[in-house]
C-alpha cells in the first residue's frame, strides 16, 4: 500500500510517500480501506518536532493520521465479520491514517449514514463531537451572546451552526473577507476580523456591551483580549487549545474580581468514553443528512501532496476541514 511517511522531524517536505506492507488487524481491530483522512493541527506540530511527545514514544519513521473514513475490509479475532463492507468513521491509535489501508479498534467505529459521503462525514467526525461537548461545557442557552474565535476553522464551522440551533446570538471571528463571508453564510449573526485594530470594540458594539461565552483555542494575546469581553458576574471562557503557541494567561484573582469562569476542555474526555463519543457523532451526522447543518471541507489533497496540506494548515489559510484523499 501507499502511505505518507515521516522519517525525521522538520518542515512539511519531511512527509514523503512510500510503499509499505499492508497492515492487518490485531484482535479487537479492523482494517479499513481509507477513503478520506482528516488532518489535525496537532499533527503539523508533531511533524515539526514541537509536539513530538504526542507520538507516545513511537519511533521514526512513522505514518501520522488519527481520524479516518472508509470501508471495513478485514476483521481481527473477536470482531464480528458482519462489519465487513460497512462504511465507517474510525480513530486509529494515533498513527497510521495517512495511508491507503489503516487499522483501528472496532469498539470505536461510527457508522456513516446513507446519503453522506466520506469527506463530509470525516469533516464532522471528531470535531463534531468536540463542538457538541463545548456547547454542553459552557451551558449555552437561548439568548446567550457567544463569541467563537477562529470561526472559519474545522471546529468553528460546526460550532457556529450548532450554537444557532441552540438559539444563541453568535459572533464569529476570522481573518480576511473570504473567511468572514463563510462564517456569515453558516449562520453567524455578526462577523468580526480579529486581525484588525479595534476588533474588540466591534464585538462590544454588536454584542451591545459584553458576551456571555467565549470559545478560545487561540490563547496568547487574542485569548486575553477575548477575556476582557466577558460579562461581569456571569461570563465564561472555554479554553480548548492554544494555536498561537502561547497558552491563555489569566490569574485566579482576575477571575475573582470579575466573577468570571474559566474552563479547560479536552476532547480526550469524550473519546475516552467510546459509546458517548459515538452518540455525539451520530447526532451530528444525522443533522447533516437532514440538511440542518453543513459540513465544510475547505481543501482536499492526494497523499502525494501531504506536505502541501500540512503547509496550508500551518499557514492558517485553510477553512473548515483539510483532508487527504488516498
Amino acid at each position: 500500500m501507499r502511505a505518507v511517511v515521516l522519517k525525521d522531524f522538520g518542515p512539511p517536505d519531511r512527509l514523503t510517500v512510500a510503499e509499505l506492507p499492508d497492515p492487518h488487524p490485531a484482535p479487537g481491530e479492523v482494517a479499513i480501506r481509507v477513503a478520506a483522512v482528516g488532518i489535525q493541527f496537532l499533527e503539523t506540530q508533531i511533524r515539526s518536532g514541537t509536539m513530538r511527545g504526542a507520538l507516545g514514544g513511537a519511533p521514526l519513521p512513522v505514518v501520522l493520521g488519527k481520524e479516518i473514513a472508509g470501508e471495513v475490509v478485514e476483521t481481527g479475532a473477536g470482531v464480528d465479520t458482519a462489519l465487513l463492507g460497512s462504511r465507517v468513521l474510525a480513530t486509529t491509535g494515533g498513527t497510521g491514517g495517512y495511508a491507503e489501508l489503516a487499522v483501528a479498534p472496532a469498539e470505536g467505529l461510527v457508522p456513516v449514514p446513507d446519503g453522506l459521503g466520506f469527506p463530509d462525514a470525516i469533516a464532522l467526525y471528531r470535531y463534531g463531537a468536540t463542538a457538541r461537548g463545548l456547547i454542553d461545557t459552557a451551558r449555552v442557552t437561548a439568548g446567550d451572546r457567544v463569541l467563537v474565535q477562529a470561526a472559519a476553522g474545522a471546529v468553528g464551522t460546526i460550532l457556529v451552526q450548532l450554537l444557532k440551533r441552540a438559539g444563541a446570538t453568535v459572533i464569529g471571528t476570522a481573518r480576511g473577507a473570504d473567511k468572514l463571508t463563510l462564517v456569515k453564510e453558516l449562520g453567524a449573526d455578526h462577523v468580526v476580523d480579529y486581525s484588525l485594530p479595534g476588533w474588540t470594540e466591534q464585538v462590544r458594539q454588536v454584542a451591545q456591551g459584553a458576551v456571555d461565552v467565549v470559545y478560545d483555542h487561540i490563547g496568547g494575546e487574542l485569548g486575553r483580549e477575548s477575556f476582557s469581553l466577558l460579562a461581569a458576574g456571569s461570563g465564561r471562557q472555554i479554553v480548548f487549545g492554544f494555536s498561537s503557541g502561547q497558552p491563555l494567561d489569566v490569574q485566579p484573582m482576575e477571575l475573582f474580581a470579575r466573577g468570571s469562569t474559566l474552563t479547560g476542555f479536552s476532547a480526550g474526555l469524550i473519546w475516552n468514553r467510546p459509546a458517548f463519543a459515538r452518540e455525539l457523532v451520530t447526532d451530528v451526522l444525522g443533522l447533516a443528512v437532514t440538511g440542518e447543518i453543513k459540513p465544510v471541507v475547505g481543501q482536499s489533497f492526494p497523499l502525494e501532496r501531504a506536505a502541501d496540506a500540512h503547509a496550508a494548515v500551518e499557514s492558517r489559510s485553510t477553512v473548515g476541514k483539510t483532508l487527504l484523499v488516498p
